[in-house]
């Protein structure tokens, strides 16, 4: 007999439901991602962490769970909200269903919502808190919960404790683990990098005793503004080695840099958002995961130049410094899910690198 579950908005709205993974309840903010597929490196992305994610298509699960296609350890969202849950996937690469998924890392899942309502909801009001439960309480018990604060805290619980390495024969490149995907460290080591991971509190002084060639601030989730030490690592170590943000690791270095940044109405989620590089006028496909934006104002007073833009809405897509080796951009290159049009980032990245490295050694000769 199928359990019942609720999800109910801080607003009042209260959607009913099958339960699907765990049973009990879980409190979160409530963010929708328009992605068509990619569902199993959404659940296991750490940038989720502390999320109830909504998938606005509308059916999930009838492909399965693959253990070739997380994106982390385990999954980090707080909640899964979809339309219709495909109990039986048909997939030879299946391994377990969502459900089965779910259930092992006690994260409940609510089916049969009107997921169109509730993105409509989010668009027109911002993100809201929510909760999913199991249980019968009375709405008005269930809402005085919401009274707490979002987590804070998400980079720590998500970033790796010690630094490890992952070894190659190619330039060794830092990767600052703020909440990192499998697939920034799958691109750097395609191209034979020899990656040493850091943890997201890692101190200026630490990076320089591994020697790196270059250093690549990753993807995370939460507010750039509750990483106060990473700001002040990156302003340390700025130009001393080539640098790449990716996602919250663009925020951060624009608030290294002396930008702002600031909570968009209800972000970005998804694999098709379009992006301008300015430079070329090109416009790539991007998939894009992130509810914290650079203030575009701010960014005039400092040394970094906009590089690119989100077609959508006009909001900083990309950043790169007037003098130092050192640029960033808002969405994810290594997709995963969604298309690879900007995976030439990571090149651009190695060739600065490399750049890098050839002028330094001509100056020791010197």
């Amino acid at each position: 007999m199928a359990v019942k579950a609720r999800l109910i908005l801080e607003d009042g709205t209260v959607f009913e439901g099958k339960s699907f993974g765990a049973t009990g309840e879980s409190f979160g903010e409530v963010v929708f991602n328009t992605g068509i597929t990619g569902y199993q490196e959404v659940l296991s992305d750490p940038s989720y962490c502390g999320q109830i994610v909504t998938m606005t298509y509308p059916m999930i699960g009838n492909y399965g769970i693959s253990r070739d296609d997380f994106e982390s350890l385990r999954p980090f969202v707080h909640g899964f909200v979809v339309r219709e849950h495909c109990e039986v996937p048909n997939n030879w690469r299946s391994e377990q269903t969502i459900d089965d998924l779910l259930k092992e890392y006690n994260i409940p899942g609510i089916s049969e919502v009107d997921t169109r309502k509730l993105t409509r909801i989010i668009r027109q009001h911002g993100t809201l808190k929510g909760i999913i439960t199991t249980s019968e309480e009375p709405v008005e018990a269930i809402l005085a919960k919401m009274n707490q604060p979002l987590m804070e805290d998400q980079v720590a619980r998500v970033s790796t404790k010690n630094m490890f390495p992952v070894p190659g024969r190619g330039p060794r490149i830092a990767l600052v683990d703020f909440g990192a995907k499998y697939g920034i460290l799958r691109e750097l080591t395609n191209r034979g990098c020899d990656v040493i991971v850091v943890p997201y509190n890692v101190t200026a002084d630490e990076i320089r005793r591994i020697r790196p060639d270059g250093i690549l601030l990753s993807n995370g989730p939460g507010d750039p503004k509750s990483v106060p030490q990473a700001i002040e690592m990156i302003q340390n170590i700025l130009g001393e080695y080539p640098l790449f943000g990716i996602c919250l690791g663009h925020q951060l270095f624009a608030l290294a840099c002396g930008a702002d940044t600031e909570k968009l109405k209800f972000g970005h989620r998804g694999g098709n958002h379009p992006v301008k590089e300015l430079a070329t006028g090109r416009t790539h496909i991007t998939s894009q995961n992130h509810g914290y934006t650079v203030n575009i104002e701010s960014v005039a007073s400092t040394d970094l130049e906009i590089s690119h833009v989100a077609l959508n809405d006009g909001t900083v897509e990309g950043l790169s410094h007037k003098t130092h080796s050192a640029f960033s951009v808002q969405y994810h290159p290594e997709a995963a899910p969604g298309p690879y049009d900007s995976n030439y980032l990571f090149d651009r990245f190695l060739e600065n690198v490399a750049t890098f490295v050839k002028e330094d050694k001509k100056s020791c000769r010197a």
